[in-house]
């Protein structure tokens, strides 16, 4: 046999391996080639930090912490299918301790401008927790779990959930100040860490005490950075370096110790430089009382801030457009029968870099309502971020809460410590009708799950008692689930009158991503050839 022959036989060999790879490899459909969508499975680890809820003597606090169940009311249904997701943890610890003079000092306490520093400072040295006993742990999902603390030596809270006790964890911090220049109901739904938060509604005037508290939940030092944007924009601040948060520690800071400029209305952009923390701002105003300020959903051309108390008798508007960009808003208020336009207030110009701000008055006129704020041209979204401050009562008997721009309620979201009596739910539906489920837990001490379906109409505002365990004892966890229709944003409001004060404070509910998606994976050799 010539090399000719040789040579032919092996190149039809080969084409013939070549072909038959191709057959075996071949999809047998195009269906087959299709991408699949990513499966959504339950998340593994979530993390929450609650900050150190007073230095007043008279505080009295309730911290709740809780799981939802699964989707079919089982609290074993929280667990993945595959089984990854079972048994698990969920704990909130104290934080190490950090003693500085921006945190000690009282409300009203004129600190000096270098204090500030000294704080950042002072947290350098932050000393170790003593035994990391929990303070809350859940037991299983569907039940929350409860404790309280008295006076003002309780910690910033860190704390983690894995396994089935992951998905959709959350807790709430309720503080009770009867005297002071501090009191009021106070309530935070404990947050997650991130490295970037906006607070529009802050303020350095001389009638607020705003700080800002920041927890590093990691067991490496994180530094923040904290800016200040008034009407003219940015403002000068005594920070040039960050502010140093020990691994595990939380750190407050007093915003008036920042500037020399009291300005009344300001929006404080939180970032790290390294490592991530919580932030939430706490407000103790002389005149209307205390109570947290979380930060607005991310940027974002329209913006949704529901809950507005029917009998709210002041509602300002603080917003920030932090782009390149000016916004021009139009300024809508849903209320149980529709949108409506405010008079004297139908837009509202934000230039770029700079904080606006309105006074609405008491816009809500006897109903409960939400403000939804929306590009005034149509193609022109310039991203914004807002908050609300509002104010029930009159004279020395004033209250106040805040309610910044909530993300959709999406695929599920909780709030944790509603009791028998004074709390209400807020549904929006900005665009389309939807329709919501809503799963009032067992109770801490006792009770059987009640769950109840909303229908919520197109651009209304619904404000409804929610429904109460049978045979509550204690308080409870609500649930919310979008069952169809269009997006749907939520509020709590939780009033505990106190002395003819008409306490109360408001928690939104944003999507408690309790899920991820997870792409489909498949083996793939041909990233080893050359």
């Amino acid at each position: 046999m010539n090399r000719t022959t040789i040579s032919l036989l092996a190149t039809a060999t080969a084409l013939a391996a070549i072909t038959g790879l191709a057959a075996l490899t071949a999809p047998s459909s195009g269906a087959e080639t299709e991408a699949k969508a990513p499966a959504r499975l339950p998340v593994e680890r979530s993390s929450l930090l609650c900050p150190a809820p007073s230095t007043s003597e008279l505080a009295e606090t309730a911290y709740t912490s809780f799981t939802p169940a699964g989707k079919s009311g089982d609290a074993e249904d929280g667990a993945a299918k595959d089984g990854t997701a079972k048994g698990g943890t969920a704990e909130l610890k104290p934080s190490a301790a950090v003693l500085a003079e921006t945190d000690t000092a009282p409300a009203k306490d004129k600190t000096k401008k270098g204090d500030a520093a000294k704080g950042a400072k002072g947290a350098k040295d932050a000393k170790k927790p003593a035994p990391d006993k929990a303070v809350l742990a859940v037991k299983e999902p569907g039940k929350p779990v409860a404790a309280k603390a008295s006076g003002g030596e309780a910690p910033a809270l860190v704390g983690t959930a894995t396994g089935r006790l992951a998905p959709g964890w959350s807790a709430q911090q309720t503080t009770t100040e009867t005297a002071g220049d501090a009191r009021g109901l106070l309530g935070v739904s404990c947050t997650g860490p991130d490295t970037d938060f906006w607070f529009p509604g802050a303020s350095a005037a001389k009638e607020r005490h705003d700080y800002v508290h920041l927890t590093n939940p990691d067991d490496t030092p994180a530094v923040a950075d904290i800016e200040l944007f008034g009407k003219d924009g940015g403002l000068k601040t005594t920070l040039t370096e960050g502010i140093p948060v020990p691994a595990g520690a939380s750190v407050p800071v007093l915003l008036s110790t920042l500037t020399s400029d009291p300005a009344a209305d300001l929006t404080v952009h939180v970032t790290t430089r390294t490592g991530r923390v919580g932030a939430v701002l706490r407000v103790a105003d002389d005149k209307a009382g205390s109570d947290w300020l979380t930060a607005s959903a991310d940027p974002s051309g329209t913006a949704v801030l529901p809950g507005i108390p029917a009998d709210a008798t002041s509602v300002r508007l603080v917003a920030f457009a932090p782009g390149e960009d000016d916004a021009d808003l139009t300024v809508q208020l849903a209320g149980p029968g529709g949108k409506i336009v405010p008079a004297g207030h139908e837009t509202l110009h934000i230039k770029s870099g700079m904080t606006a701000s309105v006074d609405l008055q008491d816009v809500t006129k006897g109903e409960a309502g939400s403000l939804i704020l929306s590009p005034s041209q149509s193609g022109r979204a310039t991203p914004v971020v807002a908050a609300l401050r509002v104010v029930r009562g009159k004279g020395d008997k004033q209250e106040v809460a805040f309610i910044p721009a909530a993300a959709p309620v999406g695929e599920r979201a909780s709030v944790a410590d509603n009791r028998a009596k004074g709390s209400t739910l807020s549904l929006t539906a900005p665009g389309a009708a939807a329709e919501v489920k809503v799963t009032a837990s067992a109770g801490t001490e006792g009770g059987t799950q009640v769950v109840k379906t909303y229908k919520v109409k197109a651009g209304t505002t619904l404000a409804v008692v929610p429904p109460v365990p049978a045979g509550l004892k204690g308080s409870y966890a609500l649930t919310v689930e979008t069952v169809s229709g269009g997006p749907v944003h939520a509020s709590r409001t939780l009033a505990l009158p106190k002395d003819g004060i008409p306490m109360f404070t408001v928690q939104t509910l944003p999507d408690d991503r309790g899920t991820v998606a997870v792409p489909e994976a498949e083996q793939d050799l041909s990233v080893l050839d050359d």
